[in-house]
């Protein structure tokens, strides 16, 4: 048998062992196996006597004995595993009636969309699905400076590629009238004015829970700077601020921003507005208007809450249900634009879609698909403990809607070559699926074959190998090129089995490695390994996109017809 199966047999048999007080069994280790291997589905009947023998040594071994091999052997199997708590569907909504529920995701386009966004799209989207509501989908677009049209494009891509429907779709920026409207409204009731001080000063008495004298100004004169705001100041010299309490604990309540001059140009409205609503404002005012019953937001606005309650109070008009959830981000993947922007801007990434970041761009082109990140994020649930991921936690969901759809091909790495004398036949047909009838391939041969470096360097002369869809060679030579002969009804188990392709038109690729990002918060220079293989000219008949299990190596994504993208194993 295969030394890397038996390794792997030995490697979970001895985890389930040291986990079940020193005994282990047959069927378990063969479903665990399967489940984590899928690539070995179709040697099930071949290692099913491998694995009753090694389950037999293990369990006549003590418990010492077990954990002193594993200490030695498979130290990573007594690392603490980071558990994600799966679950079905999402916790009943407070309050919600049937038919009634208005959700909404309100993403700013001020940069590509990444897991987070697709965290916080999936539960509006699924709490809206589930009471048989609306969900509206609502661009945040009411900061010129940082928003663009192309990030307005790649949101609404990534909300089409994970398959979410939306039954309105609008832009904040659409309700400006309305925002003067309620602004002016706030003034004159005096929950509102116009603030003349320097930034500083304000930040300053902030932190100190001063008042400024600003605060101190009659309606008359809030009016008057309130107009003075569209033609006569300019960016930074006015900005009108929610009378709120400068002595809160809550430092959101300290007189916050309701609006502020931008003179930069709207990305679809151009010059037409110059005093913009801030975030907390636009979202109260929106989510009242559009019929929201429950507002759902990451974790870092929860402060907020009181804010937008008190806005919405002030004005008297209904306020929203508001509940939280965490943050989700991958080890060593951050999502924020602070970091991944000068990633970008300093050429250590490609682009949004390097397969390195967690962009839904980036886990398109790696091969992850929109059904395994809905589960994923459906698995966490709706908590509000920080959920920093790894990313085989998205992996174990994603191998679910891969496996069954992937072509299986050869391809080996640092080729070795391989003569085989007595061939007899000129073709071989294979399957290109060990389970799912996704029809066959033809490859053509002669003598001439290429095997793995890694696979060849354990080949010894006067043993048998058997090459996987092809048959069995009996080694008769050992050289730069090695030399073997074919043998019909040669052993089918006590052989190493390995993959192959042929040298005359063997098709050369790279594979891309995506690697973590950061480790310990410091960029890895080693995070995208390069491959430069040689596979099956199947690759070429492949559309581009498609799936691929390479035999033996993993699943990868086609991105070219020169180039492949390791998803994960």
């Amino acid at each position: 048998m295969d030394e890397e199966i038996r390794k792997e047999i030995r490697k979970i048999a001895l985890q389930n062992a040291f986990e079940h007080e020193g005994k282990t069994q047959d069927k378990i280790v063969l479903a665990k196996i399967l489940g984590t291997k899928p690539e070995f589905r179709d040697k099930a009947k071949e290692i099913i006597v491998d694995i009753a023998e090694i389950v037999s040594s293990i369990n006549k071994i003590s418990f010492d004995e077990q954990k002193k091999e594993i200490e030695e052997n498979f130290p990573d199997i007594l690392i603490p595993k980071e558990k994600i708590e799966e679950r079905e569907g999402l916790p009943p909504l407070k309050g919600a009636e049937q038919g009634k529920v208005i959700t909404r995701f309100p993403p700013e386009p001020n940069g590509y969309p990444h897991i987070g966004h697709a965290k916080a799209a999936i539960i509006n989207a699924e709490y809206a699905k589930m009471y048989g509501g609306k969900f509206i989908l609502r661009m945040d677009d009411t900061n010129p400076e940082a928003e663009r049209m192309e990030y307005h494009a790649a949101i609404k891509v990534g909300l089409d590629w994970l398959g979410i429907k939306f039954d309105i779709i609008k832009n904040t920026s659409d309700d400006m009238e309305i925002f003067y409207k309620k602004g002016i409204e706030l003034i004159n009731s005096g929950k509102a004015y116009v603030c003349i001080c320097k930034r500083e000063d304000i930040s300053n008495n902030r932190k100190e829970r001063i008042a400024c004298k600003c605060s101190r100004g009659d309606i008359k004169q809030n009016i008057k700077g309130w107009e003075k705001m569209f033609d006569k100041f300019k960016p930074g010299d006015a900005i009108i601020r929610f009378r709120g309490d400068m002595t809160a604990d809550n430092a959101v309540m300290r007189d916050p921003v309701l609006f502020r001059i931008i003179d930069e140009k709207h990305y679809t409205l151009g010059n037409k507005y110059r005093v913009w609503p801030s975030y907390d404002f636009a979202v109260a005012i929106e989510d009242s208007i559009d019929g929201v019953t429950h507002a759902f937001r990451s974790k870092e606005f929860e402060l907020r809450k009181e804010l937008i309650d008190a806005i919405l109070d002030a004005l008297k008009m209904r306020k929203p249900y508001q509940d939280f959830f965490s943050r989700l981000e991958f080890k060593g993947m951050p999502i924020s634009k602070r970091i991944l922007k000068p990633l970008i801007e300093e050429g250590k990434v490609s682009w949004y879609d390097d397969p390195r970041l967690p962009t839904l761009e980036s886990l398109k082109r790696r091969g992850i698909k929109p059904e395994a990140i809905k589960k994923f994020i459906l698995s966490l649930g709706l908590t509000k403990a920080n959920t920093l991921a790894p990313f085989d936690a998205l992996e174990s969901f994603n191998r679910k809607f891969v496996d069954a759809d992937s072509i299986r091909l050869f391809m080996v790495n640092k080729p070795k070559k391989l003569r085989i004398k007595k061939l007899p036949f000129p073709f071989v047909e294979i399957s290109n699926h060990p389970v799912k009838d996704i029809g066959k391939r033809k490859i053509d041969l002669d003598e001439n074959i290429y095997i793995s470096g890694e696979d060849a360097e354990n080949i010894k002369e006067g043993t048998q190998i058997r090459l996987l869809g092809l048959g069995n060679v009996m080694i008769s030579k050992i050289s730069d090129v090695l030399e073997g002969e074919f043998i019909e009804n040669g052993d089918m188990i006590n052989v190493q089995k390995i993959q192959w392709v042929p040298q005359k038109n063997a098709h050369i690729i790279k594979i891309l490695i995506p690697k973590q990002l950061f480790i310990d918060d410091k960029f890895n220079e080693n995070s995208l390994e390069e491959l430069e293989v040689y596979t099956e000219p199947y690759y070429l008949q492949l559309k581009d996109g498609e799936e691929i299990q390479f035999v033996r190596f993993g699943y990868c994504r086609k991105d070219s017809q020169n180039q492949a993208i390791f998803t994960h194993k």
